[in-house]
């Protein structure tokens, strides 16, 4: 189910030109409107539900409506993001709630070594990254 914006809720992160939500969305679809400073999802058809703009919004204001193998049937999910982890929140239509935290990525960004060990400087080298070099064979004459 596509994300929505509750407007009650929505700030329009402080008057900026860009929330944070048309920041995150990798589908472009959050935009602001100008005359009431509210984000909105303008076109839900082509949400992929990521949770992104879920999880960026500073005011808790966006919503996605979950599916029955996610969060069973009248049921919501609310994430909540800290500086290493996301907790979160699912609260069944009878009231009961349970909540998940998970640890989010701790790895400085650009700091990962893709290649261990010094291995795959040769990108036009054939072998597999983690392959063993093997003796070059020897041409008999």
């Amino acid at each position: 189910m596509p994300s929505y914006v509750d407007p009650s809720k929505c700030d329009g992160c402080k008057g900026g030109d860009k929330t944070a939500c048309m920041y995150i969305c990798p589908n472009d679809l959050m935009v602001l409107n100008a005359e009431e400073m509210k984000a909105y999802n303008q076109e839900p058809d082509a949400c992929w539900e990521c949770y992104s703009c879920v999880k960026i919004c500073p005011q808790g204001a966006i919503f996605v409506r979950g599916y029955n193998d996610f969060v069973p049937m009248g049921g919501q999910v609310h994430p909540m993001r800290s500086s290493d982890s996301i907790m979160w929140t699912v609260k069944f239509r009878n009231g009961n709630m349970k909540r998940f935290k998970f640890p989010i990525r701790t790895t400085a960004e650009g700091a990962a070594n893709a290649y261990p060990n010094g291995k795959g400087e040769n990108l036009d080298d054939e072998r597999l990254l983690l392959e063993a070099t093997l003796a070059q064979p020897t041409m008999l004459a």
